[in-house]
């Protein structure tokens, strides 16, 4: 059992695969015995996927500042809800609660989300598979950004190979019961 940290959309986007990904993603939370760490949403794909697994009877932890509980964006039927001061707190305890991070599609925030625990990663602060759930070809184009960043010098192919880019569960499943972290990154 992990618990899979899931960042995506407080949307549902303008595309109806977004939202069957979310069940999917949702489904395979629960029926690998896993355990759900969101943001504590009930709006858009987060929404959709903390349903998916509550109705199935998974566990469900949500992480959510004050400012958006108070806007009543809070899902009201998790198994746990933390309450946090702000958008970074919510960042770093979903970090600390998880297991391993995967990115539904989403907006600037779950982009900026995933990339920062990409990033906490290779400096040693967690030792977690990230991944990007790419349906749809929603993330090829990050893929390829990640894949330049190698041959310009400025992520090693070692740790690009941390970083997954499916839109496959089973090489997801793969993924994670392989996964060896990437050496701290050192400096010359």
């Amino acid at each position: 059992m992990k618990r899979i940290a899931v960042y995506c959309g407080a949307s549902k986007g303008n595309n109806a695969i977004y939202e069957k990904a979310a069940v999917q993603i949702g489904n395979w939370i629960v029926d690998q015995e896993h355990e759900l760490v969101y943001g504590g949403g009930k709006a858009g794909l987060m929404g959709v996927l903390a349903d998916t697994v509550i109705q199935r009877s998974g566990i469900v932890t949500g992480v959510i500042p004050t400012f958006l509980q108070a806007r009543e964006l809070a899902h009201d039927q998790l198994n746990k809800i933390i309450i946090v001061s702000n958008m970074h707190e919510r960042k770093a305890k979903m970090i600390e609660l998880a297991d391993c991070y995967i990115a539904l599609p989403g907006g600037p925030g779950t982009l900026e989300e995933i990339t920062e625990v990409i990033s906490w990663g290779r400096i040693g602060q967690h030792v977690n598979p990230c991944i990007f759930y790419n349906v749809n070809g929603f993330y090829d184009l990050i893929g390829q950004f990640y894949d330049k960043m190698v041959a310009e010098g400025f992520l090693t192919n070692a740790d690009r190979q941390k970083i997954l880019v499916t839109d496959s569960l089973d090489e997801i499943n793969t993924f994670i019961s392989a996964y060896t972290p990437p050496e701290i990154r050192q400096y010359n």
